[in-house]
């Protein structure tokens, strides 16, 4: 098991470093095509757009994952719809079908076979 858990770490690191050179390469050579010809603003090199990445990074996005319905956002929803009458979630389910939000089955709701 334990060989498996190493190579699960090299592929996570191989899909983060492919990333980082890919984000920012894309970041470089927008910066570069925008930039100076907008603004006057100098070019800049690969680092210093991984630099923009991660300072993008820290005051955009934290450190902790992704937001919306991950983890604790998710458990809440599922409280609340345990919590709810059958009729609560019948008038919850068109409220959402009303927005527009398609096949909207709810948390607990079982694929239908068609």
């Amino acid at each position: 098991m334990r060989g498996n858990r190493v190579v699960r770490v090299l592929k996570i690191a191989a899909v983060a470093t492919i990333g980082v050179v890919v984000l920012g390469e894309v970041v470089t050579q927008l910066w570069n095509w925008l930039m100076p010809g907008l603004f006057g603003w100098h070019v800049i090199t690969f680092l210093q757009a991984v630099g923009l990445l991660i300072l993008s990074k820290i005051f955009f996005g934290g450190f902790r994952g992704r937001p919306g319905f991950g983890g604790s956002g998710r458990r809440r929803v599922m409280e609340r719809w345990e919590q709810m009458t059958p009729e609560q979630r019948t008038q919850f389910l068109q409220g959402m079908r009303g927005r527009g939000c398609g096949k909207f089955e709810g948390p607990t709701a079982e694929p239908q076979a068609s």
